[in-house]
């Protein structure tokens, strides 16, 4: 049995398991730079999303990231964990049901899972922007039809689906003082935990709280007696 608790970016906690991180609308990659280089500081492979702005069709996001999935997968001889803010977190509730093949399990933040449009009334603006763009052909872009089209059918149903892979962990982070989500729409009967946390909605990405949600669920999904914690550089900062 290996210690309860890992100390220093020396250790390798990780033990080389796949991470991949999926930020949040309109977001990019950066926005989770700081939990990357902490997962990394535990020992975790980690792998960017390869998203610059998160505005794609959620389709074309699936398709961008299942591949990745494989070859992580494939790397590190076991499934790989996905964690997702806000819209990352329906992505990775979409892939976990598509792959479970693929998938340990899925820590969502502050993601509307039960309804795409709980959200802030100016947020929700932001995606009837967007939504105009793609129909106007703007490249990379999602368009009105991916809330009701075939484009997104299976995206859809996968959302909606409540049968879920009994061996794919879940967890649910919310939190009351989101102020962009509503958070009742982040509770997913799915989850096997919903955690607060009071953190604001982007403050997600770098709240203490929520990396000890990320580190103890990372550990129950690759069955490990450890549980995460704080590496020396961000305990110093």
């Amino acid at each position: 049995m290996r210690s309860a608790v890992w100390r220093g970016a020396g250790q390798a906690p990780g033990d080389g398991r796949g991470v991949v991180l999926i930020p949040g609308f309109m977001a990019g990659d950066s926005s989770l730079g700081i939990m990357t280089r902490w997962l990394r500081g535990l020992g975790y492979h980690t792998h960017k999303a390869g998203i610059r702005s998160h505005v794609d069709c959620s389709t074309a996001v699936c398709e961008l990231l299942e591949p990745c999935l494989e070859r992580m997968a494939d790397k590190t001889g076991e499934r790989v964990a996905i964690v997702g803010q806000s819209r990352g977190g329906i992505v990775a509730r979409a892939l976990a049901v598509q792959r479970p093949d693929l998938v340990s399990g899925i820590v969502t933040l502050g993601s509307p899972v039960c309804n795409m449009l709980r959200v802030h009334p100016v947020v929700l603006g932001s995606i009837g922007v967007v939504g105009a763009l793609g129909m106007l052909k703007v490249p990379h872009v999602f368009t009105y039809r991916c809330l009701v089209g075939d484009c997104c059918k299976d995206f859809r149903a996968s959302l909606e689906c409540q049968m879920w892979p009994e061996d794919v962990g879940y967890t649910a982070v919310y939190s009351k003082r989101d102020g962009i989500v509503q958070w009742k729409a982040c509770l997913d009967p799915c989850a096997d935990e919903h955690v607060e946390v009071s953190s604001s909605h982007c403050g997600m990405s770098v709240h203490p709280d929520v990396y000890t949600v990320v580190g103890r669920s990372l550990a129950t999904f690759g069955n490990a007696d450890d549980v995460p914690v704080w590496a020396d550089w961000a305990q110093a900062a």
